[in-house]
C-alpha cells in the first residue's frame, strides 16, 4: 500500500463551462485595466489630468463636438491653479488644450468601459445562475471596488482644481495601488475559479510567505506612486548614485523624518530605488518556491521584476523619457499579476491523497 497524490476527477463539461467562462471573463478585464494603468501613466506624464474640471459619471462620456463646445471647456480649464500658474504664461493654444483633454477623456471613457465590461456580464451570469457557490460575494465586491475606484479618480483630481497645481501625491498613490489591487483581485480569482473547474483545489488562501511577499511589494508600488506624484524621478539621472552620492543632498528634515518619507522627492526617490532590491530578493524566493509547481508562473515572475528594473534604471537615466516611464508603468502592472499569480500557486490546497 503507498500514498501517492492525484487530482480530484474533473468536472464534466458542462459543469465545467461556467466557471472557466466566468475566469476568462475577468482575466479579459484584468486585461482592460492593464490598459487603463497604461494610459494612466500617459495622462500623468503628459500633465493631461486635470484637463477636465468637472466629473460626469454619464453626459462626460461625450467629447466637445465643435468649436464653441472646444472653446467653453478651454475657459473652465483657464479659471484652475494649474492654467493660471503655470499653462497660461507658458502660452498654452486651445491645440495645446486638447491634445491633454484627449489623453484625460481617453483615461475616462476607459474607466466606464472597464465598468460596463464587468457589471453586464456579471448581470447576465446572475440571471443564469451560473455563477459557483461562495463567488457571487467576491465578483459583487470586485464590482463595487470597480465603484469606489471611479469616485477616488474624481477626488484624486479634485485636489488640483482649487488651491493646487497638481493632483495630492497621496490622492495619486491611493488611486494607482486600488487599480493594482483590483488587478490582482481579478487574476486571483479567475486562478480560484480555473481551480474549481479541474477540481484540483478549493479557493487559494494567503500564505504567512505569501503576505510578506504582498506587503514587500505594496511598499515599492507605495513609493513608485510618491515618485510619480511628486516628479521625484527628475531629481536625479544618474545610477547607482544620486548625483554622485548614495544617500543624495537636499533631503529636507525640516519637520521630522516621517515627513520627509511621505513628502520629499529626494528621499521618496531613494527608498524606491534601493527598495526595489528588497522586492526583487522576495521575488526571487517566491519564484523558486512555486516552480515545482508552475515552471510557467515562475517564468513570469522573474520577467516581469527584471525588465521591471532594467526600465527603471532606464528611466532615471535618460531623465524621465516618457515611453519608458509609461513601460516602467505597465511592466508594474505586470509584476503585480504575476506576483498574484505566483502567492496563489503557494497558497492552493495541495492535491488529495489517495491510498493504493
Amino acid at each position: 500500500m503507498s500514498s501517492i497524490a492525484q487530482p480530484l476527477p474533473p468536472l464534466n463539461g458542462a459543469t465545467r463551462s461556467r466557471p472557466v467562462a466566468i475566469a476568462n471573463w475577468l482575466l479579459s478585464v484584468a486585461f482592460l485595466v492593464f490598459i487603463m494603468v497604461i494610459v494612466g501613466g500617459i495622462t500623468r506624464l503628459t500633465e493631461s489630468g486635470l484637463s477636465i474640471t468637472e466629473w460626469k459619471p454619464i453626459m462626460g462620456a461625450i467629447p466637445p463636438l465643435n468649436e464653441a463646445d472646444w472653446l467653453s471647456e478651454f475657459e473652465k480649464y483657464k479659471q484652475i491653479p494649474e492654467y493660471i500658474e503655470i499653462n497660461g504664461p507658458a502660452g498654452m493654444t486651445l491645440a495645446d488644450f486638447k491634445f491633454i483633454y484627449f489623453w484625460e477623456w481617453v483615461h475616462r471613457l476607459l474607466g466606464r468601459v472597464i465598468g460596463l465590461a464587468f457589471a453586464l456580464p456579471f448581470l447576465y451570469f446572475a440571471i443564469k445562475r451560473a455563477i459557483p457557490a461562495g463567488y457571487g460575494w467576491r465578483l459583487t465586491g470586485l464590482l463595487l471596488l470597480g465603484g469606489l475606484q471611479g469616485f477616488i479618480g474624481w477626488w484624486m483630481v479634485s485636489s488640483g482644481l482649487s488651491e493646487r497645481t497638481d493632483v495630492s501625491h497621496f490622492r495619486l498613490a491611493t488611486h494607482l495601488l486600488m487599480a493594482l489591487f483590483i488587478l490582482a483581485c481579478l487574476v486571483w480569482t479567475a486562478l480560484d475559479l480555473r481551480g474549481l473547474a479541474n477540481r484540483s483545489t478549493k479557493p487559494a488562501r494567503m500564505t504567512g510567505f505569501g503576505l510578506l511577499v504582498a506587503i514587500v511589494l505594496f511598499l515599492q508600488l507605495l513609493f513608485g506612486a510618491y515618485v510619480a506624484g511628486l516628479n521625484a524621478g527628475y531629481v536625479s539621472n544618474t545610477w547607482p548614485l544620486m548625483n554622485d552620492y548614495f544617500v543624495p543632498e537636499g533631503i529636507d528634515f525640516t519637520f521630522g523624518a516621517w515627513a520627509a518619507i511621505n513628502n520629499d522627492p529626494y528621499l521618496t526617490h531613494f527608498i524606491h530605488r534601493w527598495w526595489a532590491w528588497v522586492t526583487v530578493g522576495v521575488l526571487m524566493v517566491l519564484a523558486r518556491k512555486v516552480r515545482g509547481q508552475s515552471r510557467m508562473a515562475s517564468i513570469a515572475i522573474h520577467s516581469a521584476f527584471g525588465t521591471q528594473i532594467l526600465l527603471g534604471i532606464a528611466t532615471v537615466m535618460t531623465g524621465m523619457d516618457i515611453s519608458l516611464a509609461v513601460l516602467h508603468q505597465a511592466v508594474g502592472a505586470l509584476v503585480v499579476a504575476a506576483t498574484a499569480w505566483g502567492v496563489h500557486i503557494l497558497g492552493r490546497e495541495k492535491p488529495v491523497a489517495v491510498k493504493a
